[in-house]
């Protein structure tokens, strides 16, 4: 059985006309002390049943604290991991602007064996980044869900691909 996932790529164009994108950093102590290629499009599971437009906002809100956006998403495709899992991704142009992210937690023993187990956020941090520096900061395997935002929406401002 195949695990879904389902997430939300937002962009925006900076005042040079340039491409910038939302990501978020993975929480928990695996990823503490990781910057490059340790941050992720905010997603998550669905079942096979579930429409993945409304699990990504769903998953956004979970991740972020705050609803997606009143956007018009676009669907950049399905996304083959190593693990085995597909993200269907989305896209929208919003220049999003949280006061605050708050993310759901999760339960895990740490360190492992020591019986001992503490809550941590899926997400402890997100921001916006130049679409080269994404490029450095996702995890590889979602590095063609950036190129696919790119493809649709070009490189060079709004005029590029909107």
């Amino acid at each position: 059985m195949t695990v879904r996932s389902a997430g939300i790529l937002l962009f925006r164009w900076n005042p040079a006309a340039h491409l910038e994108v939302w990501i978020a950093h993975m929480g928990g102590p695996f990823w503490a002390r990781k910057d490059e290629h340790a941050w992720s499009i905010p997603k998550g599971e669905y079942a096979e049943d579930e429409d993945p437009l409304t699990a990504a906002r769903r998953e956004f809100a979970e991740e972020m604290g705050t609803p997606a956006p009143p956007a018009e998403y676009m669907e950049l495709g399905a996304f083959r991991q190593r693990s085995g899992k597909v993200i269907t991704a989305f896209a929208a142009e919003w220049d999003f602007r949280p006061e605050l992210i708050v993310s759901n937690t999760f339960p895990l023993e740490w360190p492992r064996g020591s019986g001992v187990i503490n809550h941590y956020p899926e997400i402890d941090d997100a921001r916006w980044f130049s679409e080269p520096e994404a490029r450095t900061k996702l995890v590889k395997g979602q590095l063609p869900i950036l190129d696919a935002l790119v493809e649709h929406v070009g490189d060079s401002g709004p005029a590029g691909g909107l």
